[in-house]
């Protein structure tokens, strides 16, 4: 199918966070943080599942893949929105503007498929332990990542069609500091509202029937958990409580904007932040503080890594 688009508009202005130079120097130094945290925090959880063979486990190979996404959405935005504060230009072009939006759901796509995957695998370990091994294979964990992306990129595609059929001839002020269907689809010419409002509810409707689905499993998982009193348990219901807290501050945002995507800017500004600066972020944070067997398994790779720098011998000339 070919989708042809007759906007006479070949550039968006990203009107930021704010237009307070004092703010934009503020947001640059803690956006700018939070993205070098991100980034570091993320590769450490990476590095540490690689490195440590006790981690070699269904769960933490869909927690690898859940850092690898976490990296590229805070990627696909954040970097392009801190060089605008530094050199003040804050132009993207109509071609980058329709690439923003492809990435944004391309990754939060593959990421609502993945912290399905996560509950589904936490199901089966603490409900049905005992065919655990045989459901949770390793074909089945690579196949259920690659469903992932799967998903992530029919559903950004969708998305991205649509946008090519929008038509700009006017307005090109985006409030927001990256594209997205919401804002962007406000600046169209072409009277397509109950199109538009269908196509962006749409992805909130995913949004909230997957959440709706996850809570359900974690219901029945913590449940379960309940009615046994054991050191084991208490480790599930550490690991599980983990995994709702990123399920639920991933969603909540998502849901708030797709489902009423007529809030106000505001509103929209900092739930955009929120889940694609924040959370990305506040996952290897949860799952590092509350989970024992990482923890102890970046302890390990810190004395290695000590250990290895002693035993290095040092070389006078």
């Amino acid at each position: 199918m070919d989708v042809v688009n007759t906007s006479t508009v070949s550039e968006f202005v990203l009107l930021g966070l704010s237009s307070s130079w004092e703010l934009q120097v503020l947001f640059f130094m803690a956006f700018s943080l939070l993205y070098v945290a991100t980034l570091v925090g993320n590769s450490l959880l990476v590095v540490t599942v690689i490195a440590d063979s006790h981690l070699h486990s269904p769960m933490y190979f869909l927690l690898t893949n859940l850092s690898i996404i976490d990296m590229s959405l805070a990627s696909f935005a954040t970097p392009k929105m801190i060089i605008d504060y530094l050199t003040g230009h804050k132009t993207i072009s109509f071609d980058g503007c329709i690439t923003q939006i492809f990435f944004l759901h391309l990754f939060t796509g593959t990421e609502i498929i993945l912290l399905m995957a996560m509950s589904f695998d936490r199901y089966i370990a603490i409900c049905k332990p005992l065919r655990y091994a045989s459901i949770i294979s390793p074909p089945v964990c690579v196949a259920l990542v690659v469903a992932s992306w799967v998903v992530g990129i029919m559903h950004s595609m969708s998305q991205v069609i649509f946008a090519l059929t929008l038509s700009f001839c006017g307005p090109n002020k985006v409030d927001s500091f990256f594209c997205d269907l919401p804002v962007v689809f406000q600046l169209a010419c072409v009277d397509t509202y109950i199109l538009g409002l269908f196509m962006i509810s749409t992805s909130g409707i995913i949004a909230l029937s997957c959440f709706v689905l996850l809570f359900t499993s974690y219901v029945i998982v913590l449940v379960t958990i309940k009615r046994h009193s054991s050191r084991g348990s208490s480790k599930a219901l550490s690991t599980c409580t983990a995994h709702f807290i990123v399920v639920f501050l991933f969603f909540g945002p998502c849901i708030c904007i797709y489902m009423w995507p007529q809030n106000s800017f505001l509103i929209e500004k900092v739930l955009s932040v929120f889940y694609t600066i924040f959370t990305p972020i506040l996952n290897p944070v949860i799952y590092s503080l509350r989970n024992q067997e990482v923890k102890t398994a970046m302890k390990k790779l810190k004395n290695r890594f000590l250990n290895s720098n002693k035993a290095t011998p040092s070389h006078h000339f």
